[in-house]
């Protein structure tokens, strides 16, 4: 079971973040979207055009649900993987304090770019984008133990707050 695990929108920093956090703290770190591809030997983006998004959201859960059991440092979850049920399930059950990185879209347009690997905001990136974040708000602030704006913010200042909250939980 992880230590720290990092949710949130496409752009708010889950992975740079959760690199510099393992960094700080001493800690191992996996970013499920490198374990996905790592697993189907492609990109997200290829899994989305060439397979489709419910095969996709299938090797995410059981991605998710591995890393759960196996990470035992921090833990950055792709942004809608926290919309499947069995997930959301797990991350209550996990124990480990639930991260969740909020972004404005203003902060989080220029640091993704809305390119091409972000195959969720391929088509009118900014609406989607929107509409993704009124879906999936209440659930990452219901699975929250502690919230962290990343507007305006460096990954590494993010990471020594969060830290600072592990040292204090962890003595």
């Amino acid at each position: 079971m992880p230590k720290v695990v990092l949710i949130g929108p496409p752009g708010s920093g889950k992975s740079s973040v959760g690199r510099a956090l393992a960094r700080i703290t001493d800690l191992s770190h996996s970013d499920t979207d490198a374990l996905i591809e790592a697993k189907a030997n492609k990109k997200i983006s290829e899994i989305f055009v060439e397979d489709g998004e419910p095969v996709f959201r299938s090797i995410e859960a059981d991605v998710v649900a591995q890393a759960l059991a196996e990470e035992a440092g921090v833990l950055s979850l792709g942004g809608g993987s926290v919309m499947h049920p069995a997930t959301q399930e797990l991350l209550r059950e996990c124990g480990a304090l639930i991260v969740f990185l909020e972004v404005g879209i203003g902060q989080a347009a220029p640091r993704i770019g809305f390119n091409q690997d972000r195959p969720m905001l391929l088509i009118n990136p900014r609406q989607t984008w929107l509409k993704l974040m009124e879906e999936r708000l209440p659930i990452y602030q219901g699975l929250a133990s502690v919230t962290f704006s990343t507007d305006s913010k460096k990954a590494q200042e993010v990471a020594e707050e969060i830290a600072e909250i592990l040292e204090v939980a962890h003595g």
